[in-house]
């Protein structure tokens, strides 16, 4: 198993990352990519993951840390690692009233014309992107970057068919996280069936939203990933072994991930 996303520079990983990973390969999680919230975090996670064989980093501004120290060359500096795989996670975010939805969305369009920018000088990656009660302000955004759909990624997806409806149109892929497998999330699981495998990822978001059976454990791992893809394998109806091999093929491609052979397969 892959866990596609989570944030190993978080305080509650401080300190405890071989620990972390070490867990979770015992579980089976093969690799793991931690993504960051601004250029300094980037700079965190570029260190983890050179100190560790099965991590892999992302360089982006979270929405909700538009506001925090931001270089964007810096933030450049840290993609050319050949373990960055990826730009974000970046976005918009309705839940929280700060920082304003203004601040967000001026974050947001520098981030992107940053991404034009750094993409026509050979650093193409996949987005990561937040989107939170925003489907409806974002995906126009999006849209009119110019960037190609099938290179965002919508993660910890939480919303209805509507919103599930709206990515799929715009032609970007879905991540899950452990709210897939909660009692009071039937719009999600409704979405969840609609899914072509195709678009599917899983993650963690870890340290948030540990899914059932761990949910009363704190903090999320990426060991548990296992546990919200054997739950939308069951809702799908099919064997967990046969989606975790869907999925591990979907991360792989999307993120340019090695196989355990070293072999590299990317999207187109």
């Amino acid at each position: 198993m892959i866990d596609t996303h989570c944030h190993l520079t978080f305080p509650q990983f401080v300190d405890r990352v071989d620990e972390c990973m070490a867990t979770a390969a015992a579980a089976g999680v093969s690799q793991v990519i931690t993504v960051s919230t601004s250029s300094p975090d980037a700079m965190a996670c570029q260190r983890v993951a050179n100190a560790h064989p099965a991590v892999w980093f992302s360089a982006g501004l979270h929405p909700l840390h538009c506001d925090d120290p931001n270089d964007w060359d810096q933030m450049r500096a840290c993609a050319t690692d050949p373990r960055c795989v990826a730009w974000g996670e970046l976005g918009l975010d309705r839940f929280h009233p700060q920082p304003s939805l203004d601040r967000q969305r001026a974050a947001l369009d520098a981030h992107l014309d940053h991404i034009t920018q750094w993409t026509a000088q050979g650093l193409a990656k996949p987005i990561i992107i937040h989107c939170r009660d925003a489907f409806d302000d974002l995906i126009p955004v999006l849209k009119a970057s110019g960037l190609p759909s099938h290179r965002f990624v919508f993660h910890c997806f939480t919303a209805g068919p509507r919103e599930l409806q709206m990515l799929l149109e715009f032609g970007a892929s879905v991540s899950f996280t452990g709210v897939a497998t909660y009692r009071n999330a039937p719009a999600l699981r409704e979405a969840i069936a609609l899914v072509p495998l195709d678009r599917m990822m899983v993650e963690t978001d870890a340290p948030f939203l540990s899914p059932e059976p761990v949910r009363s454990v704190r903090p999320c791992e990426p060991a548990f990933v296992v546990h919200t893809a054997r739950a939308i394998a069951s809702l799908r109806g099919m064997p967990a072994t046969e989606l975790e091999s869907i999925l591990d093929r979907n991360a792989r491609a999307f993120f340019g991930l090695p196989t355990p052979d070293g072999r590299v397969s990317l999207a187109s």
